[in-house]
């Protein structure tokens, strides 16, 4: 039996959070070849798949189709047929107003394979992030999905409102624009007008925007509120739990803004747990990684590492590159049998364990210093003459090969990786400074900061528009504070312990004492 590769799948892709893509959903994007996706899809899953897989925008709104419905069916219909494993991303679920029944049908009909991968469609995502459960024993058995926005080539609608008005829950897609009539007609089937009702618009976001009012006022109030699409309209009595059970909008950094300056590919862990809190998170990388310009000395004192009594690794950076050149000089972990080995915090000593090497020395606080001095105590009454290799980052400190040095330890040092920075900053992040919505910038390293406020300075010399007023900054340790304030800027918190957690737990703190919305 042969597995066929040639076929288009059909991915609900979630409401919004792109947290909300299933399993199945994530494993079909790694697989891509091509993706073809809509505009209410959180752009976020689109970095799922491979970088080498063609990515097709055939979003639709309003008043701009980017294809038509039928274009779109050719396009999925003529890539399958040329070969490619398809991944068709729809917003919510595909067989929910999604119009994937229609996609699929145009593959049945041109023979050619497809599979289905339902998704958290809108009505549910959204009742659930604001807090109002669809169904409930004690307010309501019985839900419906409703189109607030039928096919226009229809003559007369096909809801049947007096069944309607006797549902127990009722959730509306695309309705803001018709919201008065739905009203109207509800009301007129017989569904009171202090009815509750809801409507929650751009759900699951840092963003989202909940009004609750009644049947007989909503429209007019999701008026006044500026409410736009997209947004889902809920009516019912399970609106009344809001309440007591509303999470999402009560975490502590809804609705705030962050930028991470983080190199792009260790962002990832501080933009997690920030969006976890309820944060906007914006990338902006400023430092680069990069192989460093010459490992022969690297390679010369990493074959001779049995002759240091100890290896210093000050970042999960230094780890990743030293098995990499442990590897390239075809070695593994073996090589350091008999080598003591220090880590400045518990991310470096995480990223050695991952490799199957536990760290014998990681301080209690997480800065050079501190490491300098747990490595003298470590090393006692042996520390004159002890041969010590610090293997880092091209524009590392000196300090601590200092300290180390004035107490007698004969330190080598390499270069295991270089940093640079990028040519600019991400224009998501420009645009959200010239805005003044961005509500804190984190800092890692000084470097970060340094080169941070040197692209800020290059866009502003360009006659690009920023916007610092509103921001408020949020350093890892006593060195990139101090880094900060030589440039003349106040921190507003510094994390305790110097770790990723300790500066999202000082952010989180600082929102709940100060009270700033």
């Amino acid at each position: 039996m042969t597995m066929t590769k040639a076929m288009a799948i059909l991915v609900g892709g979630g409401s919004g959070d792109p947290q909300l893509i299933t399993v199945a959903g994530a494993s079909w994007l790694a697989r891509a070849e091509v993706v073809v996706y809509d505009r209410l899809v959180p752009l976020a899953l689109l970095d799922l798949a491979p970088a080498s897989a063609q990515r097709i925008y055939v979003g639709k709104s309003a008043d701009h189709h980017a294809m038509t419905q039928e274009q779109i069916n050719q396009l999925l219909v003529d890539l399958v047929r040329d070969g490619k494993l398809v991944v068709r991303l729809k917003g919510g679920d595909p067989f929910i107003f999604g119009r994937g029944s229609e996609e699929a049908d145009a593959l049945r009909q041109a023979g050619l394979a497809f599979r289905v991968v339902p998704g958290v469609t809108a009505g549910m995502a959204g009742g659930a992030y604001a807090g109002i459960p669809l169904t409930d024993r004690r307010y309501a058995s019985c839900v419906a999905l409703v189109t607030g926005h039928e096919d226009p080539s229809k003559d007369e609608t096909s809801l049947d409102w007096a069944a309607l008005a006797g549902i127990d829950t009722l959730v509306f897609y695309m309705g803001v624009g018709n919201l008065g009539m739905i009203a109207q007609r509800l009301m007129a089937a017989g569904r009171e007008a202090d009815t509750p009702a809801a409507v929650i618009a751009k759900a699951t976001t840092p963003h989202q925007k909940v009004l609750t009012a009644t049947l007989g006022t909503i429209a007019q109030e999701a008026r006044l509120a500026a409410i736009e699409p997209p947004a889902i309209t809920i009516v019912g009595d399970v609106i009344r739990l809001r309440d007591d059970i509303a999470w999402f909008d009560r975490l502590p950094l809804f609705g705030q803004t962050v930028l991470v300056t983080r190199t792009r590919k260790q962002a990832s862990v501080l933009s997690a747990a920030l969006a976890e809190q309820g944060a906007e998170v914006i990338e902006c990388p400023t430092i680069e990684i990069l192989p460093a310009d010459d490992y022969a000395p690297a390679d010369e004192a990493l074959a001779d590492l049995r002759t240091f009594e100890m290896l210093v690794l000050t970042s999960p950076n230094g780890v990743e590159h030293l098995f990499a050149r442990l590897d390239a000089m075809e070695l593994d972990s073996r090589a350091l049998a008999g080598v003591s080995v220090a880590a400045i915090g518990p991310a470096t000593r995480d990223a050695l364990a991952v490799r199957g090497v536990r760290a014998d020395v990681v301080p209690e606080a997480y800065t050079t210093e501190s490491l300098g001095k747990a490595l003298l105590r470590a090393l006692g009454d042996n520390a004159r003459g002890a041969k010590v290799l610090l293997a880092r980052a091209d524009i590392a400190t000196e300090p601590l090969a200092a300290a180390l040095r004035h107490a007698g330890v004969d330190v080598t040092e390499v270069t295991l990786y270089k940093t640079v920075c990028p040519d600019s900053l991400p224009q998501s992040a420009l645009d959200a400074l010239a805005q003044g919505r961005v509500s804190w910038i984190t800092f890692t390293s000084s470097s970060t900061a340094d080169n941070f406020l040197d692209l800020l300075h290059k866009h502003r010399t360009a006659g690009t528009a920023v916007d610092l007023a509103q921001a408020r900054l949020a350093s890892i340790g006593p060195v990139t504070t101090t880094t900060l304030r030589g440039h003349h800027l106040h921190v507003h918190v510094e994390a305790k312990p110097h770790t990723i957690e300790g500066l999202v737990d000082a952010m989180v703190n600082a929102r709940e004492t100060d009270g700033t919305d």
